[in-house]
């Protein structure tokens, strides 16, 4: 065990060691009460008046839709990478006989897409689990019938997330498109409840 903390503190260790801890008094902080655990969900904004900066951004959100984040709460999603790429971390390094920061950083780069790989495959069956959460929390609020904006883009195959007010609630739910390819930041109706898919069914619309 003190070998164990002694090389997670060591300086080629430590971002990984880093993340984990914060992750760790994150979820702690969750179970005491203090934070609920979508509070630090996250929320990208686009320019829409900037062509590339949209076309950058539009790019980002379909790679974070890919790995399950937007899908899956942040801190889950953190959860499931920083372990990994700890554990690695801590292997990596320990048989390579490194003690550089710097060789460290070199190898952080590997390992963490390895570990959002690695993630992607372990949150994936929480996205059918957080979808019925969903579902389950708009209670007798239907959100079919009301207008929303996409906050990931969705496509015919490939689950969004759209944010929708329903009688007063704020919810957030995961859509699929009934019909054309929808971005983020576009207004959308929803028109069903898929159940297979478990997730929602939106157009668009133009309120003009």
């Amino acid at each position: 065990m003190t070998e164990l903390l002694h090389a997670a503190v060591s300086p080629p260790n430590l971002l990984a060691t880093g993340l984990l801890v914060f992750v760790v008094l994150y979820w702690l902080t969750v179970i005491v009460g203090v934070l609920d655990f979508k509070t630090l969900d996250l929320h990208l904004d686009a320019d829409h008046d900037v062509h590339h900066a949209h076309a950058g951004v539009e790019w980002l959100n379909s790679a974070l839709a890919f790995f399950n984040l937007g899908r899956v709460p942040l801190m889950v999603f953190l959860g499931f990478v920083a372990l990994p790429l700890w554990v690695g971390s801590i292997l990596l390094n320990y048989y390579t006989h490194n003690a550089s920061f710097v060789l460290g950083l070199l190898f952080f780069a590997p390992l963490l897409l390895g570990s959002l790989f690695v993630s992607k495959v372990l949150t994936t069956p929480f996205v059918k689990l957080f979808a019925t959460l969903e579902k389950d929390q708009a209670g007798s609020v239907n959100p079919v019938g009301k207008v929303g904006t996409l906050t990931l883009p969705a496509t015919r195959e490939q689950l969004g997330q759209a944010a929708v007010n329903a009688d007063g609630a704020s919810l957030l739910l995961n859509v699929r498109s009934a019909s054309s390819d929808l971005r983020k930041g576009d207004t959308a109706l929803v028109i069903d409840y898929d159940e297979p898919r478990r997730c929602y069914l939106i157009e668009p619309y133009d309120a003009r």
